[in-house]
C-alpha cells in the first residue's frame, strides 16, 4: 500500500516508484520492512511459552480469550499507529495473540472431534485461516483505492473483526474435556464429554481420558518429560513438520504472483486479480482437505502434493531463469499464463497439505501429559521459523533471484522423503492411543517406546497396524 510504505519506509516506496534502482527482485530489500514483518513471529515464539502454562493449568477456553484480547489491542495500536515505534507495539501485540491463538485452537479441536472426522474438523481452523488471508487481501487492494492517505488505518483496523469473532467465541464455548478432566473438574468433563458425542455410552472414553489425566498429573516438568526417549518420536515429527512447513517456498509463491499478473497485462489491478485467484484456489483446496483428509489419510495428502509442489517450482525457475533478467520483463503471455498455472497448482497443494497438516498432526500425535507443552514447542518452532524466512526471504530472492525456487523445491524433495520413511498415519486413531495404535507399531519410532515391541504384518514393505493402516515405508523389509 504506497501511502503505508511513505508513511512508515520511505526507502521502500522510492524503490518502488522507480523500479531501475533495484530490479524486479530486489526493490523490497529492507532490513527495516523485515523487521517490522517479523516481529509479530519473535513475539508469538515468546508468547507460546506463556500459552502452555495458560492452557495446562487455566484451560484452553481461558486461553484462547486472552489471545482475543491480544488481538484487540494489537488492531487499536495498529490503527492508530503515528510513527514505526507504535505500530512495532501493534504489531508485536498481535504477536502475542498468534502465540496464544495458535497453542489452544489445534489442542481444543483436536480433543472435541470425534476421532472419524478429527482431521476435517481441526483443519476448519486452517480453512478460516485462509479465508482470512482472502478476504485481507481484498480489503488491501479496497482501502488502498481510498483518496487522502488513510485508507491503510481502515485497512488495520478491520482486522478488530475477526478479534472480535475470537473473543466472543471464547466467552460462548466450553472447555475441551480433557482439559477439564486433566484441571480435576471429573463431572463437569463428563458432562461435556456427553454432549459433545451425543450419546450417554461415552464410559470408555471417559475412563481413558481420567488414566491419561492421573499419568499427566504425574508429570511435573512437561518440557523436561518432552526429551525423555519414549517421547522423542512426537518431538522429532513436529518440530520436522514444522521447519518443513516453513520451507515448502508458499512465501515465495505468493510474493511473486501479483509480478506475474502485472506481466499478464493487468496492470494496476494486478494485486487484485492475484489476492482473488490465488486466495480462491488456497480457501477451494483448504476445503478439499477437510473431505479427504480422514478418508485417504495424512500420509497420502502429503506425499501427492510434494510431487506437484516440486514440480511446479522447478517448471516457474526454468521459465523465469530464461526470461526474466533484472530490468527486464521479457516474459510472452504464454509463458506468463503457463507460470500462473504452476503458481495455482502449487497453492493448492499446499493448501490440501502442508498447510493445515502442519498444524493437525502434531495436535493431535502427543499424549495427554506432555500435550500442552508439546503444542508449545510446535507453534514456537513454527513461530521461529517463519521468522528467519520472513527475515531472510526478500535478501534470499535478491540474491538468488529465480533460484530461490530452486532451492525451496530441494527441500519439498526432503520433506517428501522423510514422510515417506518416517512419517506414520494417524487417520482414524484415537488421540489417547497413539502411543499403543501409531508409535509402537511404526518400524523406526518403535525402538523408542519404552514397551516391548509386538510385531505387525509387514506387506509389500509397509508395517500394517491393526487398523490395517500403512505405517510408514519400511526399507529393511525390502532386504
Amino acid at each position: 500500500m504506497p501511502d503505508f510504505l511513505k508513511k512508515f519506509f520511505p526507502v521502500v516506496y522510492r524503490r518502488t516508484k522507480d523500479p531501475g534502482i533495484d530490479g524486479n527482485y530486489c526493490k523490497y530489500d529492507n532490513q527495516g520492512l523485515q523487521w517490522f514483518t517479523s516481529s509479530l513471529y519473535l513475539a508469538g515464539l515468546t508468547a507460546t511459552f506463556f500459552a502452555s502454562y495458560t492452557t495446562r493449568k487455566l484451560g484452553r477456553r481461558l486461553t484462547m480469550l486472552i489471545a482475543g484480547f491480544f488481538f484487540i489491542l494489537g488492531v487499536v495500536f495498529n490503527a492508530a499507529a503515528q510513527d514505526l515505534a507504535m505500530l512495532i507495539v501493534g504489531r508485536i501485540l498481535l504477536g502475542c495473540g498468534v502465540g496464544f491463538a495458535n497453542q489452544a485452537v489445534p489442542l481444543f479441536l483436536s480433543e472435541i472431534a470425534p476421532t472419524r472426522i478429527r482431521g476435517g474438523l481441526n483443519i476448519l481452523f486452517q480453512l478460516n485461516v485462509t479465508i482470512g488471508i482472502l478476504f485481507a487481501n481484498l480489503v488491501n487492494y479496497g482501502t488502498a483505492k481510498i483518496k487522502g492517505g488513510w485508507g491503510w488505518r481502515l485497512s488495520l483496523g478491520l482486522a478488530g473483526i475477526p478479534a472480535l469473532l475470537l473473543t466472543f467465541g471464547a466467552l460462548l464455548v466450553v472447555d475441551s474435556p480433557n482439559s477439564l478432566i486433566e484441571r480435576g473438574h471429573l463431572e463437569q468433563g463428563k458432562a461435556v464429554l456427553r454432549r459433545i458425542r451425543g450419546t450417554d455410552n461415552i464410559e470408555p472414553e471417559f475412563e481413558e481420558l481420567v488414566e491419561a489425566s492421573r499419568l499427566a498429573k504425574q508429570v511435573k516438568h512437561p518440557f523436561r518429560n518432552l526429551l525423555q526417549h519414549r517421547n522423542r518420536p512426537q518431538l522429532v515429527i513436529a518440530i520436522a513438520l514444522q521447519i518443513f512447513q516453513q520451507c515448502t517456498g508458499i512465501n515465495a509463491i505468493m510474493f511473486y504472483a501479483p509480478v506475474l499478473f502485472d506481466t499478464l497485462g493487468f496492470g494496476n489491478d494486478a494485486s487484485l486479480y492475484s489476492a482473488a485467484i490465488t486466495g480462491a484456489v488456497n480457501v477451494l483446496s483448504t476445503i478439499v482437505s477437510i473431505y479427504s483428509v480422514d478418508k485417504v489419510g495424512r500420509r497420502v495428502l502429503l506425499l501427492e502434493a510434494g510431487v506437484q509442489m516440486f514440480f511446479s517450482q522447478v517448471v516457474i525457475a526454468i521459465i523465469l531463469g530464461i526470461k526474466v533478467k533484472d530490468h527486464s520483463d521479457d516474459l510472452h503471455k504464454g509463458f506468463a499464463i503457463l507460470v500462473v498455472v504452476m503458481v495455482c497448482t502449487f497453492v493448492s497443494a499446499f493448501a490440501w497439505s502442508w498447510g493445515p497438516l502442519g498444524w493437525l498432526i502434531p495436535s493431535e500425535t502427543f499424549p495427554l501429559e506432555t500435550r500442552s507443552a508439546g503444542q508449545s514447542v510446535t507453534v514456537c518452532v513454527n513461530l521461529l521459523f517463519t521468522f528467519v524466512i520472513a527475515q531472510a526471504f526478500l535478501s534470499m530472492l535478491c540474491h538468488f533471484k529465480y533460484g530461490i525456487f530452486l532451492f525451496f523445491s530441494s527441500w519439498v524433495l526432503v520433506m517428501s522423503i522423510f514422510t515417506l520413511f518416517l512419517l506414520p498415519e494417524t487417520k482414524n486413531v484415537p488421540i489417547e492411543e497413539m502411543t499403543e495404535r501409531v508409535w509402537k507399531q511404526h518400524w523406526f519410532w518403535k525402538k523408542f517406546m519404552d514397551d516391548d515391541y509386538e510385531g505387525a504384518a509387514v506387506t509389500n514393505g509397509d508395517i500394517i497396524k491393526k487398523n490395517g493402516q500403512a505405517n510408514g515405508f519400511d526399507p529393511t523389509a525390502q532386504l
